[in-house]
């Protein structure tokens, strides 16, 4: 299938003649080589390895086959059915033609275009399928496939079909999500939004159409093309591919906040709800910089947007408590990426994000072991045959986090390490074994306000527990994350569908809440892909409301979505979600 050398190639051949065909569309460059990757990827990177010219490409960019009824609805079905039609056999000539010669190159049609009633029903580079020969013959018996400027107009043209059938046509500018629900109306002709991405074709054993777009359009993204740099930086293996933060879009008045109190609650409508944090979408600090979406305040209330530590929120805030900034002229979104540090221990080969503190870990008293069935304690496990992150695909990474799930295994009475007791709960140290498995640093222990006294004056500090060391528990690590998170590869993001999109591409997703009273505990969980038996749960339109979350706590499981937005309880202080490549 197309990797990131094939869609350079693609990108340099026609990314110029699809800039200007898309000119006035709403959809993006990006959009449409995923597309290309998916009707034909098994085909043009080996036509385009082989050495072929375009032309002959283009020619050959033909697939799926026929000859038999079963499971097919749309016209033709057997060889007999297209020859049976006006110009049928001429048409079978062709079809069968294109297979053979296909065939030669692609080692998979092999096997059909041995069958000598074999045929092809998708032609061109975006796969018009044979069922519109009757109503548009000639585009097949000419070939015109074959040409690239008429295989896109077709393409566009369904796109905007399928676009209106959906409900998108007044959308501008669409998501990525709505471009890939666009894409499954394309394969299907539908769209369930309370779906997600798990929509469309599926080949046995492999990933839904929707699910595959989507994979493609953000390794798209990473690729340079048509004049235009990459929209995200490649991932190294091991890392997922994240896009980077949104920028504030709002170009109304920088305005800045002013509680001189507390936090100010950022909400969903221009009114407090009840309970109170039931409809808080986030907290701004004091100090804050914020920028008006509307320079009309609604019962009390302005709508603005801003950027906190990567995440980019929107919603109502109190217009009391805003002031006029006219010092500030743009609001940043983050700082510069961390240099890395090495991780310790034999089976910790792999490197960290590191800012001016270091990353700092539990030490060990010899060759000791720390394993899933001890009671849990400030030390890392370091177990023979730990699973890890180290692919180099969203499905890799995906597999990989699902055989860290299973192998931390939460649900299992015998992992004493994961299982309350006494009152006391270990969501965090599940999310930190998590983390630590997948590569990312979320720490079991950090170093005490003394000790970071030390190290900023550049003094060397010695990990010593109960000295320099505290361990880190759920409300901790709200504080941590929102302190050192960044210059350890975190970020926020503002939103459950960004989330969970991260998760779904095998990147290392967390909610984290701080309880009101710092002697009760706060709550973390992680957020993790979705597969074909868990999933999050989303509403009519398709945003998510609970995303598929793995935890341990007072209650332990796999997977799962909780209770429904239990971040936001009258409990917590605060919440935010965090995501790490």
């Amino acid at each position: 299938m197309p990797n990131r050398e094939d869609i350079a190639w693609f990108k340099q051949t026609f990314a110029t003649r699809l800039q200007a065909a898309l000119a006035g569309t709403p959809f993006s460059l990006d959009f449409l080589v995923a597309l290309a990757c998916q009707e034909t990827g098994e085909v043009w990177p080996l036509l385009r390895r082989a050495g072929l010219p375009e032309a002959k490409i283009l020619a050959l960019c033909v697939g799926d086959t026929l000859d038999a009824s079963a499971g097919r609805g749309a016209f033709p079905r057997t060889r007999a059915e297209l020859e049976a039609a006006p110009q049928g056999p001429q048409m079978f000539q062709i079809a069968r033609q294109a297979l053979v010669e296909m065939a030669q190159y692609v080692p998979e049609y092999r096997p059909p275009a041995k069958k000598p009633d074999k045929f092809c029903h998708g032609f061109g580079l975006f796969q018009r399928d044979l069922q519109f020969f009757k109503t548009d013959p000639q585009y097949f018996l000419q070939q015109r496939y074959a040409q690239f400027q008429d295989t896109l107009a077709h393409a566009l043209q369904e796109l905007v079909d399928k676009r209106k059938r959906i409900g998108l046509d007044h959308v501008d500018p669409l998501s990525v999500l709505d471009m890939v629900a666009i894409a499954i109306a394309y394969n299907t002709g539908r769209y369930d939004p309370r779906k997600g991405l798990k929509q469309g074709y599926r080949p046995p054993g492999g990933k839904y159409y929707g699910e595959s777009v989507f994979d493609y359009l953000r390794l798209s993204e990473t690729v340079a093309g048509g004049g235009a740099p990459a929209l995200i930086p490649a991932a190294a293996p091991g890392e997922a591919i994240v896009p980077p933060p949104s920028p504030v879009t709002a170009t109304g008045a920088i305005l800045r906040v002013d509680t001189r109190v507390s936090t100010l609650y950022l909400r969903s409508a221009p009114k407090i709800s009840t309970p109170t944090r039931a409809n808080v979408v986030g907290e701004l600090p004091d100090g804050q910089p914020v920028r008006a979406l509307d320079d009309t305040p609604v019962n009390g209330f302005l709508a603005v947007e801003t950027s906190l530590a990567g995440a980019l929120l929107r919603g109502w805030a109190a217009t009391r408590y805003l002031v006029p900034a006219p010092d500030l002229h743009e609001i940043p979104v983050l700082p510069p990426p961390p240099a890395t540090t090495t991780a310790p221990g034999a089976a910790d080969t792999r490197t960290v994000p590191s800012g001016p503190i270091p990353a700092v870990w539990m030490p060990r008293a010899g060759n000791s072991i720390t394993r899933r069935t001890a009671p849990a304690d400030a030390h890392s496990l370091n177990e023979t045959g730990q699973p890890g992150r180290q692919g180099t695909t969203p499905e890799d990474l995906r597999k990989e986090i699902a055989a860290i799930i299973a192998w931390l295994d939460s649900e299992n009475p015998a992992y004493k390490r994961y299982q309350p007791r006494n009152g006391l709960t270990f969501c965090n140290i599940y999310t930190h074994d998590f983390c630590h498995l997948a590569g990312a640093y979320l720490p079991r222990v950090w170093w005490s306000s003394p000790a970071l006294l030390k190290w900023q004056q550049g003094q060397t500090v010695q990990p010593l527990i109960g000295d320099t060391l505290r361990e880190m528990r759920a409300n901790d690590l709200f504080r941590w994350l929102r302190d050192f998170g960044a210059d350890f590869g975190w970020r926020q993001t503002g939103t459950l569908d960004k989330l969970q999109l991260a998760a779904n591409q095998g990147a290392l997703g967390l909610i984290v809440a701080r309880r009101k009273e710092d002697g009760r505990s706060g709550h973390i969980v992680m957020v993790v892909p979705e597969t074909d038996a868990q999933r999050a749960r989303r509403d009519a339109a398709g945003s998510v409301t609970a995303p598929l979350q793995s935890q341990a706590g007072a209650s332990n499981f796999r997977y799962g979505t909780g209770q429904g937005a239990w971040w936001n309880r009258e409990t917590f202080a605060e919440f935010a979600f965090w995501i790490h490549a």
